[in-house]
């Protein structure tokens, strides 16, 4: 590899894409009102009953022998119907702080099994015809375009920032969109950028990257030195850090995978929800006041099968969970109507079915949080409508 393809590439490893958000706008105390958003992409399909619990339907010990046994008893106690895995411990104390609405028997109505088509189905808005264009990034245009939106929110600039390798579908179609991820290569001590420096004074595009992302890395505050800075936790502390230190920032992606549990659920399942409960407090942490002016939503692309299988594990099904949580949410009880568990109130007789859509809940929630106007959710989601439940405070 040549010198400067390698050094430019050692420069492209701090920031792996960027368009929107100045330099100065970042690792800088920003104080203004904000409203942020943060989406939080769960990959693999989460189990819906072993994440919130149904446990006053006595078809939940039929249907699942094994694996209802080993959540039910230490079942973190939601409302006289639902309990919280245990490894969720965070988000049911902001159940209780009333910070946490969790969502049952939900879908974005896809109803085939994919993982794939699943996820672009849920991140494209419902148009696996064009996955050029993700929700959110069509959210992010309203907000920031006073010709399709009539926000009482809304700022000179928005942009977003997707903790990710590359731009996911969810925030494709804006130009106003950054990624960041740790670095793949050791990390470069400051002597190493202080030459890279001086090598790039006369390329004015390589110094540019450069600065901009030694800003980003400056304003994720992690040691991406560590092996561990690649878990949800760090990523997740990294994000609050991004829209508290930029002013231009208010909506950032976040996303986790390993939720395909097809077999050894319970165990895998623990790791997992710890990790994803433990990373929601460090996102929380992080964000300090800003927490009040966030609104979280947590989902997956589908659910899983209601009757476990022969490896304790569960497959590919329909109905899923999600969760609404921030300083703002009106939490603090279930939303969305159980269907039960009897066979003939599951899903082709195997899944459980869902009673609400995962995308009227977001509609809700922008028209809620951002304040965007209905005409301008129709753009977003245009064939969804937002719901009646009042979600925030």
């Amino acid at each position: 590899m040549e010198r400067r393809e390698f050094i430019k590439g050692l420069g492209a490893s701090l920031v792996m894409l960027s368009s929107g958000v100045s330099t100065s706008a970042l690792a800088t105390d920003i104080k203004t009102n904000k409203k942020n958003l943060v989406w939080v992409m769960l990959r693999g399909a989460l189990d819906p009953l072993h994440t919130v619990v149904p446990l006053k339907d006595d078809n939940l010990l039929t249907l699942r022998p094994t694996l209802a046994k080993s959540v039910m008893k230490s079942a973190l106690a939601l409302d006289n119907q639902f309990g919280l895995n245990p490894a969720l411990t965070h988000l049911h104390k902001w159940y209780l702080d009333k910070q946490l609405l969790p969502i049952v028997a939900v879908s974005s109505g896809y109803e085939s099994r994919s993982h794939f088509d699943g996820q672009d189905y849920l991140e494209s808005g419902g148009n696996l015809n064009n996955l050029d264009s993700g929700w959110l990034a069509r959210s992010l245009s309203g907000l920031s375009n006073s010709a399709i939106s009539t926000s009482k929110y809304s700022k000179q600039t928005s942009s977003a920032i997707a903790i990710a390798n590359s731009t996911p579908i969810s925030l494709r179609g804006s130009n106003a969109v950054n990624t960041w991820y740790p670095a793949n290569i050791k990390a470069a001590d400051d002597d190493i950028y202080r030459q890279l420096n001086n090598l790039y004074q006369d390329d004015k595009s390589l110094l540019q990257n450069l600065t901009y992302g030694l800003a980003l890395q400056d304003t994720a505050m992690i040691d991406d030195s560590k092996k561990t800075s690649r878990k949800f936790i760090e990523l997740a502390k990294a994000c609050g850090n991004f829209l508290v230190k930029s002013d231009d920032i208010d909506c950032a992606m976040l996303e986790m995978g390993g939720f395909d549990t097809h077999n050894n659920q319970h165990k895998r399942l623990l790791k997992q929800l710890t990790e994803l409960d433990s990373g929601l407090a460090a996102l929380k942490s992080s964000l300090g006041s800003q927490w009040d002016d966030t609104v979280v939503i947590v989902a997956t692309e589908f659910g899983r099968t209601v009757k476990e299988n022969g490896t304790q594990g569960t497959d590919h099904g329909t109905g899923s969970a999600m969760f609404i949580a921030g300083g703002q949410v009106k939490g603090g009880k279930v939303l969305g109507d159980w269907p039960g568990l009897k066979t003939e109130q599951l899903f082709k007789q195997r899944d459980l079915q869902p009673t609400t859509n995962s995308f009227s809940w977001i509609a809700s929630i922008l028209k809620q949080h951002w304040q965007l106007s209905d005409d301008a959710i129709a753009k977003v989601l245009p064939l969804h409508k937002p719901y009646s439940n009042q979600i925030m405070m």
